[in-house]
């Protein structure tokens, strides 16, 4: 059985790639055919919405969405504009062919909102009416969507990506470490609590990781880090390697929402700091069970197997 599996992938964000990941190996009974801004071999081109993406093999992702069984939205914050007004338009935009070819809508895992614009709003509205399947990996997302129209119910999950993290393989090696891990749009309240956390304690040592270490404004943001707070530079290409970098500290500062779930899977004390009230790091808090949220997890799961099956 054939799906398009549609993220954010291919943008260099590791996040995004580990979810993907997640999708290829956990259900190997599905014949994915990815989509991405960035197409490796095998991979599909998203539909286009601008003059480069027009250039872009786009009309082949059409001809394998007539032949699917359908389109999956797998996992990540789509359908929010916090960080991008572009972003609900591109991913409704997916939706809206989908629709347009009567196939069936899968919305996995997915984080719903918060919203800037009327015009973001309205339009995970539509896809949300339109889905055949719908798992939140938050409870902000839950609540939020709860009055939507909708024509099934919502699952409420977590983020899969903690499924990938096997705490046991990192050991316990917690040293007096600050880790930071910033986002390429970080802004300067980020920055200020970055500064006053590396000068409350006298740490061992300071590590700034870089999730998305292809992407300038990361490069620019991680510099003045080091600028302001010490420490070191460190560029991770993969889930292991966050998870080997965050196991040798003992408190993580992170505005990126993997960055935070690594934290609470391997046992560290987590300050999230969110961008925007009700956004995905506000629901990231040390009060929470990695069991509990493993369980959710795999709800998820099980529910979109017996979906696609």
């Amino acid at each position: 059985m054939s799906y398009l599996l549609v993220g954010n992938y291919g943008v260099g964000n590791l996040g995004d790639e580990a979810l993907k990941e997640y999708f290829l190996n956990r259900f190997p009974d599905v014949e994915w055919k990815v989509v991405s801004a960035n197409p490796r071999k095998g991979e599909l081109a998203r539909l286009p919405l601008g003059i480069r993406s027009l250039f872009k093999p786009w009309w082949k992702t059409v001809m394998e969405l007539k032949k699917s069984k359908g389109i999956v939205f797998g996992g990540g914050s789509l359908f929010t504009d916090v960080e991008s007004r572009r972003a609900c338009i591109l991913w409704w935009w997916h939706a809206f062919i989908a629709w347009a070819f009567r196939k069936p809508i899968y919305l996995a895992f997915q984080g719903i909102g918060p919203f800037r614009t009327c015009m973001g709003d309205k339009l995970s509205r539509w896809v949300t009416d339109k889905a055949d399947y719908i798992s939140v990996r938050d409870e902000k997302s839950a609540v939020r969507i709860e009055h939507w129209f909708k024509h099934t119910k919502v699952i409420q999950t977590f983020d899969p990506v903690i499924l990938l993290i096997e705490a046991e393989k990192y050991g316990n090696r917690s040293h007096n470490v600050l880790t930071i891990v910033p986002r390429k749009n970080s802004d300067k309240l980020f920055l200020v609590k970055a500064k006053e956390m590396s000068k409350s304690c006298k740490w061992e040592f300071v590590s700034i990781l870089s999730l998305n270490p292809g992407n300038r404004d990361e490069r620019r943001i991680c510099k003045e880090l080091r600028t302001l707070c010490g420490g070191e530079i460190r560029t991770v290409g993969s889930v292991d390697e966050l998870c080997n970098e965050i196991s040798k500290s003992c408190c993580v500062m992170s505005q990126r929402y993997h960055g935070g779930i690594a934290a609470l899977a391997l046992g560290k004390k987590l300050e999230s700091v969110k961008q925007l009230g009700g956004d995905k790091l506000d629901t990231l808090n040390n009060d929470q069970s990695v069991d509990e949220l493993k369980k959710m997890a795999l709800v998820g799961e099980k529910s979109l197997i017996e979906k696609l099956s």
